[in-house]
C-alpha cells in the first residue's frame, strides 16, 4: 500500500529535494509551497502523512498543524526548521506533531520520521474505528427518543440504576424492555459484571427449574454432571426475566424465595447458595389481572413491582418515530454495508400515520427490509394498505362483544382516555383517531370530566 504525503516547503530547492528522495524510496508525493495552497490540497486529496517547515512565509507550520488537528486529526504530522531550537520541539509536540526534524538532515533520519509519522496515523486509525465500533454497539443497547414519555423513562433509569432494587419493566412487545434492563445494568456499580437476560416462555417446563437455579450430578436423568443455574452464573451482576407473566407457579415460588433471602438451592441438594443478583423483570402482560385471575402470585407482584418502568408504545410517541427511523437506516447501512438514500418526506409522513403494532422492534425490521432491498415503494405498501385499510374497511378495529356485558359509559370514557394518550393529549387528533366531530369530542371530555393532561 502506497503512503500518501504532501511535502510543504516555501523554498523550491528545498522543496524539490524532499519530494525526490520520497518519491525514490516509493512514496505518492504531492507538494505545496504555503499555507494556504496545503489546505486547499488537504481539502481535495486524502493523505497519510505531511511534511511541513516551520516558518512558512507570514504563517506557519504550527498554523497549518492546528488546521490539521482540528479537521482531520489521524493524519500524521511532521516538522521541520533551520531554526530549530528545543522551544519550538516542545511546542510542536504540544500541538500535536508526531515527530520534529531539524534542518539539515540526512536521507536516513527523513525517512524514519516519515515512517513514525505514518505508523502514528495507522494507530489513530485504528482507534477511531475501533471507537466507532464501541459507539455503534452502545447503540444496539441505547434507548433513542426524545418524546417527554421517554424522558421519563430516561429519568427514571438514572435515579434507580445505582441501586440494587428489583425493577420490572412494563410494556407493550417491542417497546424495548431488554434495552431498558440493559441500560439500567450499564449504568450501575455492576456494568464489569454479567449481563444474563432469559425469555422465561421459551423455557422447558422439564427444565426450567435446573436452568435457571442449577442441578447437582444425577439429579434427573442425564444429568451427568453439575449444573450451574443461570441465577448463579450472574452472579455478582444483573439477571434480566423477560416475559416473567409465562413464569410457572412451582418457579414463581423458587423466585419468590429468591426475593425474599437472596439464596438458591440447586435441583437434587440441601445446600442453600447464597448471591447478590440484581433482578430486572419485564412482562407485556397485565401482571395484576393476572394475580386477579390467579395465574401469578400476589406476593411475588408485590416483590418484583418494586420500581416499574413503563415503555410508551411507539404510537404514544410520534415526534420519536423520523429520529428512529433515521437511527435505524444509518444502524442497518453499516451492519450491511449497503448505503441507501435518505427516506423521501411522503415516506416520513406514512411511518407518522401508521399505527405501529409491533413498536419500535416492527419499525427496526421495516428499515432493515429497506436498507437491504432500498425500495421505499415496497415499505409503505407492506405497510399500510394491509393493516389501515383493513381497518377502515368498517371503521372499526377488531373487537369482540363479552357475552357477560360491560358498562357502556365506562367503555366509552375508556375509548376516550385512549384516544387522548396515544395523541399526546392533542384533543384535535384524538377527535381524529375517533372519527368523531370536534365539538362532539370536547362535549364527551366535559361529560366524562375527562382532562386532556394525560400522563
Amino acid at each position: 500500500m502506497s503512503i500518501n504525503i504532501l511535502v510543504v516547503e516555501d523554498e523550491q530547492e528545498q522543496r524539490e529535494l524532499i519530494c525526490d528522495i520520497l518519491l525514490a524510496s516509493g512514496f505518492q508525493v504531492m507538494s505545496a509551497d504555503c499555507v494556504e495552497d496545503a489546505i486547499v490540497k488537504i481539502k481535495c486529496n486524502t493523505y497519510d502523512v505531511i511534511f511541513s517547515d516551520w516558518k512558512l512565509g507570514s504563517l506557519s507550520g504550527l498554523d497549518l498543524l492546528n488546521y490539521v488537528r482540528r479537521n482531520q486529526a489521524e493524519i500524521g504530522f511532521i516538522i521541520a526548521t533551520a531554526y530549530g531550537t528545543i522551544n519550538h520541539a516542545v511546542e510542536a509536540l504540544q500541538q500535536g506533531a508526531d515527530d520534529y526534524l531539524p534542518k539539515p538532515f540526512k536521507r536516513q533520519e527523513l525517512l524514519l520520521t516519515i515512517n513514525k509519522a505514518y505508523k502514528a496515523f495507522q494507530l489513530r486509525g485504528q482507534n477511531k474505528a475501533l471507537s466507532a465500533q464501541l459507539s455503534e454497539q452502545k447503540q444496539l443497547v441505547s434507548l433513542v427518543g426524545k418524546a417527554p414519555c421517554m424522558q421519563k423513562v430516561y429519568q427514571r433509569i438514572g435515579k434507580i440504576s445505582a441501586t440494587n432494587a428489583t425493577v420490572l419493566i412494563l410494556g407493550e412487545s417491542g417497546t424495548g424492555k431488554e434495552l431498558a434492563a440493559r441500560a439500567l445494568h450499564d449504568n450501575s456499580n455492576r456494568s464489569h459484571e454479567r449481563f444474563v437476560a432469559i425469555n422465561c416462555g421459551a423455557i422447558a417446563e422439564s427444565i426450567a427449574e435446573a436452568e435457571l437455579f442449577g442441578a447437582e450430578k444425577g439429579a434427573y436423568t442425564g444429568a451427568n454432571s453439575s449444573k450451574i443455574g443461570r441465577f448463579e452464573f450472574a452472579n455478582h451482576g444483573t439477571i434480566f426475566l423477560d416475559e416473567i407473566g409465562e413464569l410457572s407457579p412451582s418457579l414463581q415460588s423458587h423466585l419468590l424465595r429468591f426475593l425474599q433471602e437472596s439464596t438458591i438451592t440447586r435441583l437434587g441438594s440441601n445446600d442453600e447458595i447464597k448471591l447478590d443478583v440484581r433482578v430486572i423483570a419485564a412482562t407485556h402482560r397485565n401482571l395484576a389481572k393476572e394475580v386477579e385471575n390467579g395465574n401469578f402470585r400476589e406476593d411475588l407482584f408485590y416483590r418484583l413491582n418494586v420500581v416499574p418502568i413503563k415503555m410508551p408504545a411507539l404510537r404514544e410517541r410520534q415526534e420519536d418515530i423520523a429520529m428512529l427511523a433515521d437511527h435505524f437506516v444509518v444502524l442497518h447501512s453499516k451492519q450491511y454495508q449497503n448505503e441507501v438514500k435518505k427516506l423521501s418526506p411522503e415516506c416520513y409522513r406514512l411511518l407518522l400515520e401508521y399505527h405501529w403494532p409491533g413498536n419500535v422492534r416492527e419499525l427496526s425490521n421495516r428499515i432493515e427490509r429497506y436498507v437491504l432491498l432500498d425500495d421505499e415503494e415496497e415499505l409503505t405498501q407492506n405497510i399500510f394498505p394491509n393493516v389501515l385499510n383493513e381497518q377502515n374497511k368498517s371503521g372499526l378495529p377488531h373487537f369482540e362483544m363479552p357475552t357477560t356485558g360491560f358498562n357502556w359509559e365506562q367503555f366509552e370514557r375508556y375509548c376516550l382516555s385512549e384516544a387522548l394518550k396515544i395523541n399526546q393529549g392533542n384533543k384535535t387528533k384524538a377527535a381524529k383517531y375517533l372519527n368523531l366531530p370536534y365539538k362532539a369530542f370536547l362535549y364527551r371530555l366535559e361529560k366524562f370530566q375527562i382532562s386532556s393532561n394525560i400522563t
